[in-house]
C-alpha cells in the first residue's frame, strides 16, 4: 500500500519553491549552506531561510509566482546560518546534522503508483493524490474528467475509486502546503529523521538519504545508517564522497526544484 502526490499538490508546491531557492543558492556559491522552510496557502506564502548566502526579496518573489501563481502575498525572513553550524563546515565538507536513515528497495506497487501518477499528471497538470493497494486504486485528481480517470485506474487495478467527494478544484486555495510534509510520497518505505527538501548537500537529510536509497536499489537490501554533526565518514566512505554521489543524482534529475517534484521515485 502506497500513496503518491503530484507536483501540483500544495505540499509539493512548497517543496518546489524551497528547492528552487536552493538551486539559486548554488548559483551564488559552489557549496552554499542553506535551509529553507515554506508554508503556503490561501493567497499567502511564508518563506524562512537560514543560509551562508544572501537572498533578496526581488529574487524570491518571482520563484513563488512562477511555481504557485502570481499575486501571492510573499513574506521573506532570511537569516544567517548559526555560527556553530557554520564553523563545522569551515575547513572541509563534513556531516551537517544528526540523523537516522533507512534506504529500502522499491516494491512493484511503489513503481506502479509512480507510473500512474506521472501518466495522470501528463494529462491533468493540477493537484492530485493517488493510493495503490494490492486490490484497488484510489484516484483523487482535481480539474479532471472522472470517466477518463477511471479508465486510467483500471489499467492498474480492477477496483477503482475516483474522487470520492466528487469533482474538485484542488490547489493552494483548497489546502495549505508545507515543506517536507509528504515524505511517504517522496521516499516510499525508506525512512528519515529529517526532510529531503530545501537543504544543501552538506545536510545528511539530503545526501545520506539519497545515498541510502540508491544503495538499496542497487543491492536489493535494506540499508540502515546514522550520523552525527561533524562526522567525516559514513558507511565506510568519506562524507565528501557521499555528497558527490548525491550531487550527481541531483544534477541528473535537473536540480533541487526538479527533485522536489516527485522525490526519490
Amino acid at each position: 500500500m502506497i500513496e503518491k502526490v503530484n507536483p501540483s499538490h500544495p505540499d509539493k508546491v512548497a517543496d518546489r519553491i524551497a528547492g528552487a531557492i536552493v538551486d539559486l543558492a548554488y548559483t551564488k556559491e559552489e557549496n552554499p549552506k542553506v535551509a529553507v522552510e515554506v508554508l503556503i496557502g490561501h493567497g499567502d506564502c511564508n518563506v524562512i531561510i537560514e543560509s551562508s548566502v544572501n537572498f533578496d526579496y526581488s529574487e524570491i518573489q518571482p520563484i513563488v509566482y512562477r511555481i504557485a501563481g502570481a499575486g501571492i502575498d510573499t513574506k521573506l525572513n532570511c537569516l544567517p546560518q548559526d555560527e556553530h553550524l557554520a564553523e563545522n563546515q569551515s575547513k572541509e565538507i563534513r556531516c551537517g546534522d544528526n540523523g537516522i536513515f533507512k534506504g529500502v528497495p522499491l516494491t512493484d506497487n511503489e513503481k506502479e503508483i509512480s507510473e500512474l501518477a506521472r501518466d495522470i499528471y501528463d494529462k491533468y497538470n493540477s493537484d492530485g493524490k493517488y493510493i495503490l493497494t494490492d486490490n484497488k486504486v484510489i484516484i483523487c485528481q482535481s480539474n479532471a474528467d472522472n470517466l477518463t480517470l477511471k479508465a486510467f485506474g483500471i489499467a492498474f487495478r480492477p477496483e477503482v475509486i475516483v474522487n470520492p467527494l466528487g469533482e474538485w478544484t484542488g490547489g493552494i486555495d483548497v489546502d495549505t502546503g508545507a515543506t517536507n510534509r509528504k515524505l511517504g510520497s517522496d521516499m516510499a518505505q525508506s525512512v528519515t529523521g529529517g526532510g529531503l527538501h530545501g537543504k544543501d548537500l552538506s545536510k545528511a537529510d539530503v545526501s545520506v538519504n539519497i545515498y541510502a536509497f540508491l544503495k538499496a536499489q542497487k543491492t536489493g537490501e535494506v540499508v540502515e545508517l546514522c550520523c552525527a554533526i561533524g562526522d567525516d565518514t559514513i558507511d565506510g566512505k568519506p562524507y565528501s564522497e557521499i555528497v558527490e554521489i548525491a550531487r550527481k543524482y541531483i544534477q541528473d534529475v535537473g536540480g533541487f526544484e526538479k527533485f522536489a517534484e516527485w522525490g526519490l521515485f
